[in-house]
């Protein structure tokens, strides 16, 4: 079969602003963005923001979908659209396949243990706390291999099928095997099938956040996330013209969304199972702010709008791990902590900025020096 990255095609895009703007945007809520918003809501005490925009950085608790639930998904989806760049220029660099796939498992095995020293309680060094699998890292690490097999091996039309195929093959599992007590299809928080693999495999060493979240079974659908952005990332490489690239994002944006919902409605929308149905919804979220950010940064050069999210974008995997092994609100809080005294109920809010604004400072210098951790 074809190998699509191998194929020579039109390129008429450099480094995609774009791309490091919405990876450092997504990475901005996780780092910071959250706290920092939280503290504005309590600052301003204000009944529409506490009751449209408060829910909106907070997860549905089971099923349904809310702007936070989107941090984990893009993230994915981001990973996704880079692979067909960097895919490209290892063989373009005469690197074979077989060293492409080395690179894949060394860079699959680091984030696992990134992924467990940011949330599976590795340096507890403590056997009763340990989970293997419950790390964001993790659903990158296990999407990015299963995308990784399907870009190197099928062309892009095989590319869809295998992708189309992982979520119908996750819904039929969840929705068509009966579990005992539940009626078909019924996906209930401590009974569905993906649970009950992850208890039977995982043991003791599951991911212990309430409810649960699902991993090995949920590892397909990973895979359907960072699959979807590499399409958009295989549309953004192609020299296809920029205005129609950025009308085929936003159709697709639409379209997927509105096919997740439909799906939804049969099929639940549940990130903490990663549902086929929440896949699509949440890639069509993906793909629409994709759009806007190429548009913007890409397309219309006004790359000034580029620059807050980049320097973050630029060492995501960085910010992550330091703000999990960190605590930059007791180094901010060396700064305004004496200003609570003035501030009253904006102390929250001026103490999530001052904790955020370290560590952007740290990347910036980092930026500055172009220093950039990769795996």
């Amino acid at each position: 079969m074809d190998v699509p990255v191998e194929r020579p095609v039109t390129v008429t895009e450099g480094r995609l602003m774009s791309l490091d703007a919405l990876r450092g945007f997504d990475m901005f809520w996780i780092t910071g963005g959250y706290m920092i918003l939280a503290g504005l809501g309590k600052g301003l005490n204000n009944e529409w923001f506490n009751q449209h925009i408060m829910p909106q950085i907070d997860h549905a608790h089971w099923e349904g979908f809310t702007a936070w639930d989107l941090i984990m998904p893009l993230f994915l989806f981001v990973v996704g659209a880079v692979m067909p760049f960097s895919f490209a220029k290892r063989l373009q660099q005469g690197q074979s396949k077989g060293r492409l796939y080395t690179h894949v498992f060394v860079r699959v095995i680091i984030l696992w243990i990134l992924g467990m020293i940011a949330q599976g309680q590795l340096l507890e060094y403590d056997l009763g706390k340990l989970q293997l699998y419950s790390n964001t890292l993790q659903s990158i690490a296990a999407g990015y291999l299963i995308a990784s097999l399907i870009l190197l091996n099928l062309d892009l039309r095989w590319q869809f099928v295998v992708t189309a195929m992982l979520l119908v093959a996750y819904w039929c599992l969840m929705a068509l095997i009966p579990m005992p007590g539940q009626s078909l299809g019924q996906l209930s928080q401590d009974h569905n099938l993906a649970i009950t693999i992850d208890k039977f495999i995982l043991g003791p060493f599951k991911d212990q956040t309430n409810p649960p979240y699902t991993w090995i079974l949920s590892s397909m659908t990973f895979g359907a996330t960072v699959m979807i952005g590499a399409f958009a990332g295989q549309l953004l490489r192609s020299g296809m013209g920029r205005a129609r690239k950025v009308l085929i994002l936003l159709g697709a944006g639409v379209a997927c969304a509105v096919v997740g919902w439909a799906w939804g409605q049969s099929f639940a929308i549940v990130k903490h199972l990663w549902t086929s149905s929440m896949v699509l919804f949440a890639a069509g979220w993906s793909l629409l702010l994709l759009a806007v950010f190429y548009l913007l940064i890409d397309v219309l050069r006004l790359r000034f709008l580029a620059f807050f999210f980049v320097v973050i974008g630029m060492n995501a995997i960085a910010a992550y791990m330091a703000t999990h092994v960190f605590d930059f609100r007791h180094l901010g809080d060396i700064f305004v902590h004496g200003l609570a005294r003035w501030t009253g109920p904006w102390q929250e809010f001026i103490a999530a900025v001052a904790a955020f604004g370290i560590l952007w400072m740290i990347l910036f210098y980092m930026y500055r020096k172009r220093t950039f951790i990769k795996i």
